[in-house]
This record gives C-alpha cells, sequence and structure tokens, in this order.
C-alpha cells in the first residue's frame, strides 16, 4: 500500500516570490509525501526575477514555474488540498485571499523580500525568506497530522506560523 501523497496549496497576494519559494521547497522538502502548488488572489503574472536567481543559485529547477491565479484551483479537475498556508505579510498590508472548504489552513507570513532596494539586500532578503518558509515546512512535516483531531491540528500550523526565525 503506498503511503497518502497531501495537496499543500500556498497562497500570496502577488504569486511572484514568497508562495513560489514555498511550492518548490514544499516540493522538495516533501519528498513525494506532498505535492505543492502556489497560487495568488491578484497574480504578478511572472515569477519575480530574484525568486528565481534564489532557486537557481540553490540548485532548484525553475521548469513550468509562473505566477497563477488562485481561481484557477477552483475550477474543475483542480487538485483537492488538504493544507493551505498564506504566506503573505500581514504588517506590510497586503490582502490575504480567503478559502473557503474543507483543507486545513494557516498563516505563515513572512516579509516580503521581493520590494528590498539594493542587490545584496535583496539576495539577503530573499535568503531569508526560503530560510523561514524551509524551516516551517520542515517542522509542519515533523507533525504527526495524521494522529491529530482537526482543532488541534489547526492551532499547531498556527503556532509554526507564529515562530519567528
Amino acid at each position: 500500500m503506498s503511503e497518502k501523497q497531501y495537496n499543500v496549496l500556498i497562497l500570496c497576494t502577488g504569486n511572484s516570490a514568497r508562495s513560489i519559494l514555498g511550492e518548490v521547497l514544499f516540493n522538495t522538502l516533501g519528498r513525494g509525501k506532498f505535492k505543492a502548488y502556489s497560487a495568488g488572489s491578484r497574480p504578478a503574472g511572472k515569477v519575480n526575477p530574484g525568486a528565481l536567481e534564489w532557486l537557481n543559485a540553490n540548485g532548484h529547477s525553475t521548469e513550468g514555474l509562473r505566477s497563477k491565479s488562485w481561481d484557477e484551483f477552483a475550477a474543475p479537475g483542480a487538485p483537492e488540498f488538504d493544507f493551505i498556508f498564506t504566506v503573505c505579510d500581514n504588517a506590510a498590508g497586503e490582502a490575504c485571499p480567503l478559502w473557503l472548504g474543507k483543507p486545513a489552513t494557516a498563516h505563515w507570513g513572512i516579509p516580503d523580500p521581493a520590494h528590498i532596494e539594493g542587490d545584496q539586500a535583496r539576495r539577503a532578503a530573499f535568503n531569508k525568506a526560503a530560510e523561514q518558509l524551509a524551516r516551517r515546512i520542515q517542522l509542519f512535516m515533523a507533525l504527526p497530522f495524521e494522529k491529530l483531531d482537526k482543532m488541534v491540528l489547526k492551532e499547531k500550523l498556527s503556532e509554526i506560523g507564529r515562530i519567528q526565525d
């Protein structure tokens, strides 16, 4: 019997940087147990060059990555999600999309590295965003979520989102 694969959706307003990093990191760290997708409420239409630079510099494939609307995942034939995470940073005043349905959800706010001025500072911001996402994903994957009831799981997911790296 094969192990269940969990579908994950990472949402951010523009789907050009943080959610793209989250999609790639989830798929890499999840090693087949998780299939991640990303989307935005108001997609930018292209992946941020800083995200592509970070992914390429760290040995991740960027093939097939694109900025897409979360409406795409509400259409017939879209995957059914087990988990949905928003990664937009409320402190920056961004409007995070809401998701209705049965997946477990949590907000894992990550400061937006895309708007940092200066190449060196922007690279450092992308490094920090990716490190924060990787840490949260690793903590999430260590949870025995198959054994947790929905309320406990929701609290654990929220706790991970509050971790200050």
